[in-house]
């Protein structure tokens, strides 16, 4: 079964840091590029950071730089997004997404994961 599932999620301080996994199978997962996107209540869903299926090449919004860093292990067919000095524009569902890099698949979305900067 071609899936994502992302775990990692919840509720955490200002200034405080979590890492956000994303679980791939029933595809050749190094052949994809991997992205999180994130949408916050009441916004479009934004494309956060973006890295291709070899490694080489990351992408990231302007807005994380230097807070966030996204990895990927092809080979436990894992993408992982450490982020750090989070804040309340933060807050949001956490979606991870796969785009075949060799082919014309369509693209795989994960269910979501949800982050919450507490007051």
């Amino acid at each position: 079964q071609v899936q994502l599932v992302e775990s990692g999620g919840g509720l955490v301080q200002p200034g405080g840091s979590l890492t956000l996994s994303c679980a791939a199978s029933g595809f050749t997962f190094s052949q994809y590029a991997m992205s999180w996107y994130r949408q916050a209540p009441g916004k479009e869903r934004e494309l956060v950071v973006r890295i291709t299926g070899a490694g080489g090449v990351r992408n990231y919004v302007d807005s994380v730089k230097g807070r966030f860093t996204i990895s990927r292990d092809n080979a436990k067919n894992t993408a992982a997004l450490r982020m750090n000095s989070l804040g309340p524009e933060d807050t949001a569902v956490y979606y991870c997404k796969a785009d075949c890099d060799v082919c014309d698949a369509t693209a795989i979305w994960g269910q979501g994961t949800q982050v919450t900067l507490s007051s």
